[in-house]
């Protein structure tokens, strides 16, 4: 969009460049720079929550049709696992240790050197595949976000890539539409707890939870030949929007009543 940017290879275009965004931890404090994001200034700031999915792909394209006006700018959310080894937050827990102990007591005392080094190896080269895994699931996902992006790209509209790591998703997205100030979520309905969705077209357990429990109006794309879900297989999508109602105070609900 910046006349002064060198033009690329349209084969090999550019990437956003993406950061896996980690909570604060007690343990490893640190201070995120401020620095201007593409974001910035915008009129409103729209998210569209995906989980790689054709329907969040869809989401995204609707989205750039039929929901998105000049001004806007967007912010793609997308919540990914913690590994099993890794807690939700915190970093790397520390590993089981083996479940053969030695019967007797001078067994353990004579063998206590050679236990502690073969398991301190143990443990280092399995942290070390472990992180290696992170580190290749993450260049995986960015990627895919990546390409998740690029309607929004051609369509020239400011967006940026969120990322955020956490084993509870709804609950991870509620928490970063609110942090990040949004004016509204879309999401698509299939790709988030499908499994959990009955034949009777309800949403997913992400979308429901989300629908029930953001800050921000949330609009729920269904993706249009999900006849499961409501749609009418014709390639229109059924598309519902939550707008949350403000609880009422104590003393405006007694006016009421009066």
């Amino acid at each position: 969009m910046n006349p002064q940017q060198n033009s690329v290879d349209p084969d090999h275009p550019q990437l956003p460049t993406i950061k896996i965004h980690h909570p604060s931890s007690p343990r490893h404090p640190h201070h995120l720079a401020a620095t201007p994001t593409p974001t910035a200034g915008a009129r409103r700031k729209i998210g569209v929550a995906v989980d790689l999915s054709d329907e969040s792909a869809y989401a995204v394209r609707w989205a750039v049709h039929h929901y998105i006006r000049p001004g806007d700018a967007v912010i793609l959310l997308h919540v990914s696992p913690t590994s099993v080894l890794f807690g939700a937050d915190w970093g790397p827990l520390p590993l089981p240790s083996p479940t053969q102990t030695p019967t007797h007591s001078s067994q353990h005392d004579l063998n206590k050197d050679n236990f502690n080094s073969s398991h301190e190896e143990h443990s280092d080269d399995s942290t070390q595949k472990q992180r290696q895994l992170e580190d290749d699931f993450d260049a995986f996902t960015s990627s895919k976000v990546a390409d998740l992006a690029k309607p929004l790209k051609e369509a020239q509209i400011p967006y940026k890539i969120h990322i955020v790591k956490d084993h509870d998703m709804k609950e991870r997205l509620c928490l970063e539409v609110e942090r990040l100030g949004l004016s509204a979520v879309i999401m698509g309905s299939r790709g988030f707890g499908a499994a959990k969705r009955g034949s009777d077209g309800r949403l997913g357990s992400v979308s429901d939870y989300c629908v029930h429990h953001c800050v921000c109006p949330v609009v729920v794309v269904r993706y249009p030949d999900d006849k499961d879900a409501g749609g009418n297989g014709e390639g229109e999508p059924i598309v519902n929007v939550n707008v949350p109602v403000e609880e009422e105070d104590e003393e405006d609900a007694n006016r009421k009543d009066v």
